[in-house]
């Protein structure tokens, strides 16, 4: 006797959800939205959420503001997000770090699964092997060679325990079967800068970063980390192509929202901002500055994530990496 005012019940629940929903995304945005970068400004994150953040705007008729919150590994500004309210206006970028974190970390804020909805793939961006001039290796082969023969004996530089540049390097070491002392800097830059001085004797800066070291003669670049040749170093071959087959790492960069967004409004985000990354004059800045950029549906990015995650807790456990 119950059974049609239950069900008329849920019914008319889920026509209001329904409803609901799609009235927020008509209306949406209707104030500014924060973008959440969870590093210092400066960075590779940060270039990108302020290349992007202009012409997603644009595409969505709202506005976009970026929110530097660095701290614990990318992990404190990805907490703010994930706890924020789920209404669209606060949303947050990542690198590849999202999905690497969650094995570096013995406790972790919130779960990278569960607490975030993927809203789309933004870019990628390769690294260099890059080493100091006085090395006798010149090329990958003989790189290996070198470090197989002194295991031990060379060092490389990081942006710290858990970056993408440590990671970079832990996957050389573990396909090619080497030994190279970990050095971990505070940031990119003073580790590239040791690596000038001789300091350490290798390390895995972002493309970008290099370049110009590598131009004026500074730095030997040995091989790029992705899968394919950089235009901004078209010369040099990448690292598998030099030797080491097997070998590919990108960092990737992803906007999320909380979990319980609704999917309109994710939907809405998603495709404003692959609007803005088919635009000309912003792929040609993200070309510019070493960054590929990767429009894609939220359900490929959260694919992407649960794919690679399971990878790199492999990794880090294999090599026993921990963060600072």
């Amino acid at each position: 006797m119950q059974r049609r005012p239950i069900l008329a019940t849920f019914t008319l629940c889920a026509l209001t959800a329904l409803t609901t929903g799609s009235a927020t995304a008509q209306s949406y945005p209707d104030r500014p939205i924060k973008l959440i970068v969870p590093y210092a400004p400066g960075g590779s994150a940060d270039l990108v959420a302020r290349q992007i953040s202009d012409e997603w705007a644009k595409a969505l008729g709202g506005t976009l503001v970026v929110d530097n919150r660095a701290g614990a590994g990318g992990n404190l500004g990805v907490d703010v997000v994930a706890k924020s309210a789920p209404d669209g206006y606060t949303i947050g970028l990542q690198t590849v770090s999202l999905a690497i974190n969650p094995a570096l970390s013995a406790k972790m804020p919130y779960d990278t699964l569960k607490d975030l909805a993927p809203i789309g793939m933004v870019a990628s961006s390769q690294h260099v092997l890059v080493v100091n001039n006085n090395l006798p290796a010149k090329d990958v082969k003989s790189l290996i060679a070198l470090l197989k023969a002194e295991p031990g004996k060379h060092s490389y530089g990081s942006a710290g325990s858990g970056s993408t540049f440590h990671m970079s390097a832990e996957l050389f070491k573990a396909v090619a079967g080497v030994s190279i002392l970990h050095i971990p800097y505070r940031g990119g830059g003073p580790a590239l800068i040791d690596t000038i001085a001789g300091q350490v004797d290798m390390s895995f800066p972002v493309l970008s970063a290099a370049q110009q070291q590598v131009q004026a003669g500074k730095l030997r670049a040995l091989g790029v980390t992705g899968s394919k040749r950089s235009p901004l170093m078209p010369a040099v071959p990448t690292v598998a192509e030099a030797g080491l087959s097997g070998y590919s790492f990108e960092t990737w960069f992803i906007v999320f929202a909380p979990a319980a967004t609704p999917k309109p409004v994710v939907d809405k985000l998603n495709q404003a901002l692959n609007q803005a990354l088919g635009t000309a004059a912003l792929k040609e800045r993200m070309v510019k500055d070493g960054f590929d950029p990767i429009p894609s549906t939220p359900a490929q990015a959260a694919s992407r994530l649960q794919q690679e995650m399971p990878q790199w807790a492999k990794l880090i456990k294999e090599r026993g990496i921990k963060a600072d």
